[in-house]
């Protein structure tokens, strides 16, 4: 009597194994569709991917749960290209890290499953199934950096949790407390060392240069989370922020308004960049003048530790297209 009661969850065990199993099995023949974006302005990688529901062998009403299963289980290898492309700095892609062993694709996927992801959704012509995701900026170029600042001579892997300082000039010169800094690169620049011009390119660890071939900031110079605007925004996890020219013009006192001006504050040092330098030109080059104005004041040397730091680029090189 008592085994006949258990035969009704058995059969239901048996069906739920038969259904849960295929999906795993199954991803790696669908035949995934995937798009993905960087917009620099906002901060954001943006991703879809979907698949044809019939071509993987999934059949409604019973099949958009598997549907579903696949999609969560393969999206964070779907993003993959995406981030791998994304550039560090100059010299260096994430690829470039992952390739040198300095990342692991289980950290990667890591980055991507901690997306903001809306639940996936049908077609109209409940033909497909597609899932949307976006990996903020800010949160890749955090990881990076605490993953950077581990001290690889201690066994421990102590993280460095401070910033370097930043060189003090020997003669400093009298100048005023700004609230956020401000570097313009819009137009096309000679590059350091070759006898041509570009655009200057984004990435999330820019180094800035002086005139004088002295580095004024990198990500050594900077911590993430160490300024936050309290009510007026979130805390600040890239060490610059991108923008475009119309958006340091604003009618406001500053030229700038909403998060831009929460970030560089209502008197912002604007500087005019004059070369631009790097085996992909991602770093700025300033005049040596501009670069004392920063360094000789400890209120605006501050400015670089929290990040408070706008590169304006062109919008060919910042929006999506």
């Amino acid at each position: 009597m008592n085994n006949r009661k258990n035969v009704p969850l058995l059969y239901i065990i048996l069906v739920f194994l038969c259904i849960r199993f295929p999906v795993f099995g199954q991803e790696s023949q669908v035949n995934f569709n995937t798009a993905g974006i960087v917009d620099w302005v906002r901060g954001e990688l943006k991703a879809t991917a979907g698949y044809n529901l019939a071509e993987a062998g999934l059949r409604l009403p019973t099949g958009r749960f598997m549907g579903e299963e696949i999609l969560k289980e393969a999206y964070p290898r779907l993003l993959r290209p995406y981030l791998l492309s994304l550039r560090v700095d100059s010299n260096s892609t994430v690829k470039t890290l992952l390739d040198r062993g300095e990342l692991s694709l289980e950290e990667l996927d890591g980055i991507s499953r901690n997306a903001d992801a809306i639940p996936p959704a049908l077609s109209a012509d409940l033909g497909t199934i597609h899932g949307a995701y976006t990996v903020f900026l800010d949160k890749i170029s955090a990881f990076l950096w605490r993953h950077k600042m581990i001290d690889p001579g201690n066994s421990a892997g102590t993280r460095q949790n401070q910033a370097s300082p930043l060189a003090i000039p020997l003669r400093p010169i009298p100048t005023a407390d700004y609230t956020g800094i401000i570097i313009i690169a819009d137009k096309e620049l000679p590059i350091r060392g070759r006898m041509t011009q570009a655009l200057a390119e984004p990435c999330l660890f820019p180094k800035i240069w002086d005139t004088e071939m002295n580095i004024i900031y990198d990500r050594n110079n900077f911590t993430p989370g160490l300024w936050n605007s309290g009510r007026d925004g979130p805390s600040v996890n890239m060490m610059v922020r991108y923008t475009v020219m119309d958006e340091i013009f604003k009618p406001t006192p500053s030229g700038l308004d909403g998060e831009l001006a929460a970030l560089a504050g209502p008197y912002p040092l604007r500087i005019l960049t004059r070369e631009i330098f790097g085996i992909s030109p991602t770093d700025l080059v300033i005049d040596r003048e501009d670069a004392l104005k920063i360094l000789s004041n400890e209120n605006n040397r501050r400015l670089l530790y929290e990040g408070r730091v706008v590169i304006v680029l062109s919008n060919e090189m910042l929006t999506p297209r």
